[in-house]
C-alpha cells in the first residue's frame, strides 16, 4: 500500500488527525465518512473499524488504528523521526493525560451532550437540560485543561501531536460560543497561525480568518 488512509468527517475530532498528518507532510488519502447518512455503519467501513467510529487510520502495512489518541501517539513516534512526541517518559505520560482529558471529559462528557443530546433523552425539556449540562462540563473541563499546559507556547512547550487534539475542542468551543480560558485561547490562536491548520480548515469547509476572535 503506497499511502496511509484517514477515515474522517469534517469538523469532527478527526480534524486533529488530519492536522497531524498535514504537519508531518505525510502523503495520505482522506476518505470522508458521512455519519448523519449512516456511512459509518455500512459493512465496508465496519470492516475497517468494527466500532463504526472516526477517525480510523489505515497504515501502509495494512494495520488499522481506530482511536484518536492511538493515532496521534503512533504518528508522533513513527513519523518525522519522532520529533512531535516527547522522549522523556514523564512527558509522554503527561501528553497522554492531556489527550485523555480532551477525549474522555471535554469531548466524551461535555460536547457529546451538546452535539448529541438525544442520546441522553428525547423529550424537549430533557434535551435542553442535557445541553446545558454539557456546556457546564465542557467549560469546567476546558479550565482544567488550561492548567495542564506549559505556561506559554504549545501544550508541552514545543509543538507536539498533543496540540492538534487540544485544538479541536477549542475549535468546538469557538463554534458553540463557550468562552475559552486565557491560556487555551492563546494556544488556540497560536494553532490558527500554523499553515497546516489553515490548510486543513479550508479543506474541511471553514474560514480560519473568522475564528479565534472571541476573548
Amino acid at each position: 500500500m503506497a499511502n496511509m488512509r484517514l477515515y474522517m468527517a469534517p469538523g469532527s475530532c478527526s480534524t486533529a488527525a488530519n492536522i497531524i498528518l498535514e504537519e508531518m507532510e505525510e502523503t495520505f488519502e482522506a476518505v470522508v465518512i458521512n455519519i448523519p447518512a449512516g456511512e459509518n455503519r455500512r459493512p465496508e467501513y465496519l470492516a475497517v473499524n468494527p466500532r463504526g467510529t472516526i477517525p480510523s487510520l489505515l497504515l501502509k502495512d495494512g494495520g488499522v488504528l481506530t482511536d484518536l489518541i492511538s493515532i496521534a501517539e503512533w504518528l508522533g513516534r513513527h513519523c518525522r523521526r519522532g520529533r512531535y512526541w516527547p522522549a522523556d517518559p514523564a512527558a509522554q505520560e503527561h501528553a497522554r493525560a492531556i489527550m485523555r482529558h480532551v477525549t474522555d471529559i471535554i469531548h466524551g462528557q461535555g460536547f457529546a451532550r451538546i452535539f448529541v443530546p438525544q442520546a441522553y433523552g428525547r423529550e424537549a425539556e430533557q434535551t435542553a437540560r442535557t445541553m446545558a449540562e454539557g456546556r457546564r462540563i465542557a467549560t469546567q473541563a476546558l479550565a482544567e485543561a488550561a492548567g495542564m499546559l506549559a505556561p506559554e507556547g504549545y501544550a508541552l512547550g514545543a509543538f507536539s501531536v498533543v496540540d492538534p487534539i487540544l485544538f479541536y475542542v477549542a475549535f468546538w468551543a469557538d463554534k458553540t460560543k463557550i468562552p475559552l480560558p486565557a491560556r487555551l485561547l492563546a494556544h488556540y490562536r497560536l494553532m490558527l497561525g500554523r499553515d497546516a491548520v489553515y490548510r486543513v480548515l479550508r479543506e474541511e469547509g471553514y474560514d480560519p480568518t473568522q475564528l479565534g476572535k472571541a476573548a
